[in-house]
């Protein structure tokens, strides 16, 4: 694909392997009562932090991606996927683990099953990462970091602090039960339930925005970006309360959606548009993707068809 900015993306996280078995689902196993697939197709597809650099990359940004996978076929996958769609791969190998996998099973377009298969990286590993990182981050002007929990992004504060110290926007896609590792990042983007883990529940839009505000003060954060399903998205900044409805489309599948929002967001950004556009335009890439099975993305003329 043709790149339209000279501006470069840099995505740093926890990278996978989405596998997807298809097949007919006829009769009910006689050893238990579950159903029985019979595969007919398999599929591999970016996942994680890759598919945040898949959807970045679909929307016409150079993007680089900055991770560990083990030394497996399920690794050299991702990297003949990463080189199929033109994306910059700087990944560390780790011999000590496996590739991250998600294996859904899906009959009848529905999904029955996923399994997955993890192991977090070892302290070497996550030295040389984070080595690498420091000598990338001067080189690109965008840099998000997906965090999934799954090992890649323990050292994400010191991330965030020389990412900070060079001037970057940096987005963070959150995990876990202490934000403060985030502290300086200037756009957050969890899901409701992710919010939810930390500020509590909420009474009202009101009290949302109360502790939103408060948690975004706490923390240095510039923007907070709360993706709240079919109640559309909510940006909070010390400019403007932005709340932008869903767009009113059937919903497929929801599995990568924050993906293709924090991806869409950083493509927006890296374009020279203003955050307030780049929420705008990212809604609507999100109401696109969950129209689609599995870890999808958005192309720009799905996106700007009508424009």
């Amino acid at each position: 694909m043709k790149m339209t900015t000279q501006k470069r993306i840099l995505v740093a996280g926890d990278v996978m392997l989405d596998r997807y078995w298809f097949g007919e689902v006829n009769r009910i196993s006689p050893e238990a009562p579950v159903p029985i697939v019979r595969v007919e197709r398999r599929e591999e597809r970016l996942g994680g932090a890759a598919n945040v650099a898949r959807n970045a990359v679909a929307l016409g940004v150079e993007t680089s991606l900055l991770g560990v996978i083990g030394e497996d076929e399920a690794g050299q996958s991702v990297e003949a996927l990463l080189s199929e769609v033109g994306i910059h791969s700087y990944l560390n190998h780790d011999p000590s683990i496996s590739t991250i996998i998600k294996l859904r099973v899906i009959g009848r377009q529905q999904q029955l099953i996923r399994i997955d298969f993890e192991e977090k990286p070892t302290a070497q590993i996550l030295q040389d990462k984070l080595s690498r990182f420091n000598s990338l981050i001067a080189d690109h002007d965008v840099i998000v970091l997906s965090d999934y929990a799954k090992g890649s992004l323990v050292n994400v504060a010191t991330m965030i602090a020389h990412a900070k110290q060079l001037g970057k926007y940096i987005l963070v896609d959150p995990k876990g039960s202490d934000y403060s590792i985030y502290r300086g990042a200037s756009l957050l983007t969890p899901n409701k339930s992710e919010l939810r883990q930390i500020i509590g529940e909420w009474r009202d839009e009101a009290d949302l925005t109360l502790k939103a505000q408060s948690l975004r003060k706490e923390l240095d954060i510039a923007a907070l970006l709360l993706t709240r399903s079919e109640e559309g998205m909510t940006l909070f900044t010390d400019e403007e309360i932005l709340h932008v409805p869903a767009m009113a489309r059937e919903v497929f599948d929801v599995s990568g959606a924050g993906d293709t929002v924090i991806a869409t967001v950083a493509a927006m950004l890296a374009e020279e548009k203003s955050l307030h556009d780049a929420v705008l335009i990212a809604n609507q890439a999100g109401g696109i993707v969950v129209g689609k099975l599995g870890t999808a993305t958005v192309t720009r003329e799905e996106l700007f068809q009508n424009k």
